[in-house]
């Protein structure tokens, strides 16, 4: 259980540097609400990794902090951005019901509880995800309606 708990502190802050490239992106393009909204989720990632980092700390065990892969950098479009966003967040829900089952298969309760809260955190970045997919394949790169867009997601705090 710890060494698969590792491995999702490094896919936690994988996520953090894949979301951190891709504020990166919107920075270039101007698109400074899309760059402020991924900011925000490349922290929230990284209190992710950290939230399980710690908890295999208070379990008494040792975190093992491997190399984290560089992330692309470029998109052709908003709408490609939040089509990865989505599937990489559908990808990390996977990991998570694998780490629960595994937690259950080793009728490991502690871990299986913790596990829970992450549970609900990824049908929440999933709905989120797929909400502003929604919105930018509607829009298209139409740049009044993608200014808007990017208006309302620099809202986020």
């Amino acid at each position: 259980m710890e060494q698969a708990l590792n491995k999702q502190v490094n896919r936690e802050f994988y996520s953090a540097y894949l979301y951190l490239a891709m504020s990166a992106h919107f920075e270039t393009a101007n698109l400074k609400g899309f760059a402020k909204w991924m900011r925000i989720q490349a922290r929230e990632e990284q209190s992710h990794a950290l939230k399980i980092y710690d908890y295999i700390l208070a379990r008494g065990g040792k975190p093992n902090l491997l190399e984290i892969e560089a992330p692309k950098a470029k998109w052709a479009s908003a709408g490609k951005v939040f089509e990865e966003v989505y599937a990489h967040e559908q990808k990390v829900t996977a990991m998570i019901h694998g780490l629960v089952d595994l937690a259950i298969k080793e009728k490991d309760h502690a871990s299986f509880e913790m596990l829970q809260w992450f549970v609900k955190e990824q049908v929440e970045e999933e709905e989120h995800a797929s909400a502003i997919l929604a919105q930018t394949m509607c829009i298209g790169d139409v740049p009044g309606h993608l200014f808007y867009l990017d208006h309302q997601l620099g809202k986020r705090v």
